[in-house]
């Protein structure tokens, strides 16, 4: 199997995985069974059964963003600086998947096959439902190739010859020590940051709301710390960003907004809030769920001063001259987790 036969698999799963942006099955022309697409689309509406957290419409947007990357126009422009071998390596890549937001695994699932490579997954219970049906209809609808080139572990991994793990800091040391021997991935924890300049519109404002509540803020995309300018009102933001208010409804994120206040208020600590959102001047940038840090500045090189501390754990950066407002959740397939190129990786493995 090339890797234009392994290109054109995923570009048919990407045409599949766009026909779940609502509950409406497309019609015949989509080239989708009716069966198929009832049976996927009734595993999206029960996701949250298995994963509170994975609310339809999280699961929708996450599962249409992947829809979205995987056309041929951008698994080309993706691949096309990599020299890919004639003969494929066929090396067994171990992947254990984080399950903090849905399919945060997948990117790692799509590069090892893309490369030429088998998967051995291990996967997150908190997602462990989406993955494999997907691979499923990939294997048993579109490449049947795949099928002996993608498996499960239960158990211990065992048989690899390399590895890519993404966990906690805690579990990112186990990691290390572990597979050493290995070539290896090992992502730890990462959270993103917004640079406010008060040139921005309140739309940016508004925008700035999806880089924060997409996904309750569960992923390491999210902004969890802003930085502003000295003297920046925060009501600018709470104004902007009410359109998200009824996010506070959903029970687990409630529960969060709920302890940490309290928490807050017995430790007589300062913040401000709005009913749904609490934020905090604090110099850290890891917030906790319902949280968002912030930290004002004097003025640009302070600003880049305070980025630059913090580097080594931001996975991405909101604002004018970076990642546009609301779109730190949306990443392109060349958006590598921790700066750290996976092809590149899987291509020169020994």
């Amino acid at each position: 199997m090339d890797v234009k036969q392994r290109i054109n698999a995923f570009v048919q799963l990407g045409n599949f995985l766009s026909a779940f942006a609502t509950n409406e099955w497309p019609g015949y022309e989509s080239k989708i069974s009716k069966t198929d697409f009832a049976q996927f689309n009734e595993l999206i509406n029960k996701a949250k059964i298995y994963n509170g957290w994975f609310t339809e419409g999280n699961v929708r947007k996450a599962i249409t963003q992947w829809g979205n990357l995987l056309n041929s126009t951008k698994i080309e422009n993706w691949l096309n600086k990599y020299p890919f071998p004639d003969n494929e390596p066929l090396k067994t890549i171990a992947v254990i998947m984080a399950g903090n937001i849905p399919l945060v695994g997948f990117h790692d699932l799509l590069s090892v096959l893309i490369a030429g490579h088998r998967a051995l997954i291990k996967l997150s219970a908190d997602d462990d439902k989406l993955i494999p049906y997907i691979v499923n209809y990939l294997t048993e609808n579109i490449e049947p190739e795949f099928k002996n080139r993608i498996t499960f572990a239960s158990g211990k991994l065992e048989k690899f010859d390399a590895v890519i793990a993404t966990g906690s800091d805690n579990s990112a040391r186990y990691f290390n020590y572990y597979f050493s021997k290995y070539p290896h991935i090992i992502r730890k924890n990462r959270t993103s940051l917004a640079l406010i300049t008060a040139d921005e519109s309140p739309e940016d404002l508004q925008l700035l709301g999806s880089d924060i509540f997409d996904y309750f803020g569960l992923g390491c995309r999210n902004v969890s710390k802003i930085l502003l300018p000295a003297g920046y009102d925060l009501n600018n933001i709470f104004r902007a960003i009410y359109p998200f208010h009824e996010i506070i409804h959903h029970k687990k994120y409630g529960n969060n907004y709920d302890y940490n206040k309290a928490i807050y208020l017995l430790n007589r600590e300062s913040f401000t809030e709005n009913g749904f959102l609490i934020m905090k001047p604090d110099d850290g940038l890891h917030s906790p769920l319902a949280v968002v840090f912030y930290e004002f500045y004097e003025n640009m090189a302070q600003a880049n001063r305070i980025i630059e501390k913090h580097l080594p754990q931001i996975q991405c950066i909101v604002g004018k001259q970076y990642v546009p407002f609301g779109k730190s959740q949306q990443p392109e397939l060349w958006d590598y987790a921790d700066n750290i190129d996976t092809i590149n990786f899987l291509l020169n493995l020994n």
